[in-house]
């Protein structure tokens, strides 16, 4: 089996389009930028979220609680540049939040709205002709108007930005389609789409070269040309997640003899379906989709979208189980969708949240018809190569649900998709808040596959409805794991299940949160929020990339031969009577600290698909017990608390918990030692407190303070603590549950970095290298 040896791709490796000619290049513009916002002016590079560095406000900020109470507002991003040789000169935007207007030399250049989705703007005709003169360009990010967003936006330039220059006759920018329209085991029928545009003001003969096959093509003045070809591929090796297998087409342009323009592009040879007999089908084998819904932001990052944190996003969800991600609920960045592809990871690509009855009174409902179709396109055509994607969701729980014309919008959308691609299905996330469900009957029928948020129960009255219709669960309580999967095990017509969340995320604030009594009681969205958290702890993994003992029990259910698993719920009165709300699960921990507990009952929960556990304390049996779909997998035993070794075995595999006694160190530990020098790479360093023998102290709250010198810079410094109020930026933070995340960013430069982290233990040291 092919596998990809390293996952943290070089940000080469990234580019979408590769061995340019001297009249076709694409640069990185992320560096050397002036940020101006409330009066202040500082030196930044991209990507950048202001919001970030500013931090949330206890309650008071403008995006408030759905925001994670921050403040957003206004500001400028300015940057001098020479003029490039090239016929054509384009800025493109991966996502700015939001608003943006661009000026080049005082120029409005162009604009663009909606905060999620790439543009790219020409700025050829007003650039300063001599070769190397001067310009100005001036990016203005208008995120004042608040609410407009139901979770974290972040605000500013948060994605990469390029500087593109080309001839006037160019394949046009995602000109490229692949399409594998048939696939067998012992060969693969590959479609190759080349779209060539002439912004010429004259008409242009020229070849377009795919692999050996030449492709004459005459373009008018002004216009665009299509041409195709059918590559055959025999014994193919086909694209899964298990074999994340890629290929790559070259695609020239010549004209009088001349190479003018190329691309190429990743793409993989696989093929799909869904039906309510069969399920979904991948290469002709059935798999059973195990989802997790995520969110844009990177945690300590922010919304700052660097290629390392998104392809991290990926391998953590990869790691914890997950076969599928749900772009919840806006298009992603170029580098997560390469991540997925290079991972093995199928995605759900979703475009709105809301549609023309707002949730927030200035989020997309405000353009909607103006930009609607403009943004879907965006997203489809950068989007379509990648082999993840397996389907596009135009929406989710909108508002207008029960007006009769939400069915004319979803056809709207619908149809905007399949102007640019009509080889995977559309989705869209449906709920209800009330009794009505079968009225929805005629909005699902525009949809391929139907998705249902928390209303799976409904799926057996629904089937002997409508036979035919293909569902899957696009949003799901985390405590409902065991039903769910079991739903989808024995009902081919329901294909998944999608849980809320993957990944602990910022914004919503108080989503899955667990409280003790005495704290303010409710869920997120009660009047006035909840002001002392500015995250939602609803995900399997925290935003440090701890997986929490739900996400080891979830990926038990869906696959086979995974890690025996133990881990104690938190004892009732530990710390007080704990509250639940509707997305949260018992607070569970790998932790066999429970001091002042001694004598008392607590839970161990042991997670197999194994027939029998045995359970030891200090080595005595404390019992043994029977595991089976009865049991939901689980054996749970309860135990009078002593300190020492808790140890589960089961089919020759044992698993242990010690007592920890006290913090003795820092323990660093680093997801790499080599960075880039190229002031992209990242490095996440996990800071844990540690007793003398190396176990976690899981209480411990120790202040911490870190210094990065050399070669690199520090980013941000956090633990996953939901409700600290210091900023992610500060070189401060206090560990929570032992555990703080500090990750630092490469200059470019070559040579050392140097990591240490001061507290009441001994200072911790950690070197890294770039080159």
């Amino acid at each position: 089996m092919k596998k990809l040896k390293n996952y943290y791709l070089t940000l080469a490796a990234l580019i979408w389009t590769i061995g340019m000619s001297a009249q076709s290049q694409k640069q990185l513009f992320d560096f050397g930028w002036q940020f101006t916002h409330n009066g202040t002016t500082q030196n930044i590079d991209l990507p950048h979220d202001w919001d970030i560095f500013e931090g949330s406000n206890s309650g008071k900020g403008a995006t408030g609680t759905g925001g994670g109470w921050f403040e957003a507002g206004k500001g400028e991003y300015h940057k001098t540049f020479s003029t490039p040789k090239g016929e054509l000169v384009k800025l493109h935007f991966e996502g700015v939040y939001q608003k943006a207007e661009i000026f080049v030399n005082g120029q409005k250049a162009g604009q663009h709205h909606y905060g999620y989705t790439p543009f790219t703007i020409d700025i050829t005709n007003i650039l300063k002709k001599a070769p190397k003169s001067k310009n100005e360009i001036v990016v203005k990010v208008d995120n004042s108007e608040q609410p407009n967003c139901r979770w974290y936006s972040g605000s500013g330039i948060y994605r990469h930005v390029w500087l593109e220059t080309m001839p006037v006759l160019h394949i046009a920018e995602n000109g490229v389609f692949v399409t594998t329209p048939d696939v067998l085991a012992n060969k693969a029928q590959v479609k190759v789409e080349v779209t060539v545009v002439n912004e010429s003001q004259t008409n242009r003969n020229a070849t377009v070269i795919v692999g050996d096959t030449e492709l004459k093509v005459a373009v008018d003045a002004g216009q665009t040309k299509n041409v195709s070809t059918m590559l055959t591929v025999n014994n193919p090796e086909l694209w899964s997640p298990e074999n994340p297998s890629l290929s790559e087409i070259a695609v020239k342009l010549k004209e009088n003899g001349k190479i003018i323009d190329n691309q190429t592009c990743k793409y993989g040879i696989r093929s799909f379906s869904f039906d309510a007999k069969n399920g979904f089908m991948l290469n002709g084998k059935k798999v059973l989709i195990n989802g997790a819904c995520v969110h844009h932001d990177d945690g300590v990052l922010g919304a700052r979208a660097f290629d390392d944190a998104e392809i991290r996003k990926v391998r953590q969800m990869k790691d914890a189980g997950f076969n599928l991600i749900r772009t919840s609920h806006n298009p992603t960045t170029r580098a997560f969708l390469d991540a997925c592809d290079s991972i093995g990871m199928l995605v759900i690509d979703e475009v709105f949240d809301g549609w023309r009855t707002q949730k927030n009174p200035y989020d997309y409902s405000t353009v909607i018809d103006s930009c609607f179709r403009d943004d879907i396109q965006s997203m489809v055509l950068r989007d379509r190569n990648h082999p993840s994607v397996i389907s596009w969701s135009i929406g989710n729980e909108v508002i207008e649900r029960k007006d009769i014309r939400v069915v004319y919008t979803a056809r709207q959308m619908k149809a905007a998709i399949l102007e640019k691609d009509a080889t995977r299905p559309v989705t869209e996330a449906l709920c209800a808040w009330d009794r009505d469900w079968e009225i929805y009957d005629p909005h699902a029928e525009v949809l391929d596959v139907v998705g249902y948020n928390y209303m799976l129960f409904k799926h057996a009255d629904d089937h002997k409805r409508d036979p035919k219709r293909v569902i899957w669960q696009t949003e799901s309580y985390p405590r409902d794991a065991f039903r769910n999967w079991a739903t989808v095990n024995d009902f081919p017509y329901v294909v998944g299940d999608i849980v809320w969340t993957g990944l602990d995320y910022l914004g919503e604030s108080g989503i899955g949160r667990t409280y003790y009594k005495g704290e303010r009681e409710g869920e997120s969205w009660i009047e006035g929020g909840q002001p002392e958290w500015h995250g939602a702890p609803c995900g399997d993994v925290d935003i440090t990339g701890w997986r929490k003992p739900i996400s080891h029990y979830r990926e038990m259910l869906w696959n086979k031969d995974t890690p025996l698993y133990m881990a104690v719920k938190e004892p009732e009165g530990y710390h007080g009577e704990i509250k639940q709300t509707m997305w949260s699960v018992w607070p569970t921990w790998e932790s066999w600290t429970w001091n002042g507990w001694e004598g008392k009952p607590v839970e161990v929960e042991v997670y197999t698909d194994q027939p029998e556990v045995s359970l030891y304390l200090n080595d005595e049996l404390i019992g043994t017990k029977q595991v089976s779909r009865d049991t939901e997998f689980k054996a749970v035993f309860t135990v009078p608390y002593k300190a020492g070794t808790i140890r589960a075995e089961t089919g020759g595999r044992s698993v242990t918990l010690k007592t920890a006694s006290q913090p003795a160190r820092l323990r660093l530990t680093s997801d790499r030692s080599v960075m880039t020098a190229d002031g992209q790479s990242l490095t996440y360093i996990i800071a844990e407190v540690v007793d003398k023998d190396g176990t976690l102290v899981p209480e411990a709250a120790l202040p911490c303070e870190a210094t990065v010198k050399g070669a690199g810079k520090l980013l941000a410094f956090a633990s996953a603590d939901l409700k600290d109020t210091e900023l992610y930026t500060s070189p401060r933070t206090k560990t929570w549950k032992g555990r703080a995340i500090l990750v630092v960013r490469s200059t470019q430069k070559k040579g050392t970095v140097s990591v240490s982290i001061k507290s009441s233990l001994p200072t911790a040291t950690l070197s890294l290298k770039t080159k």
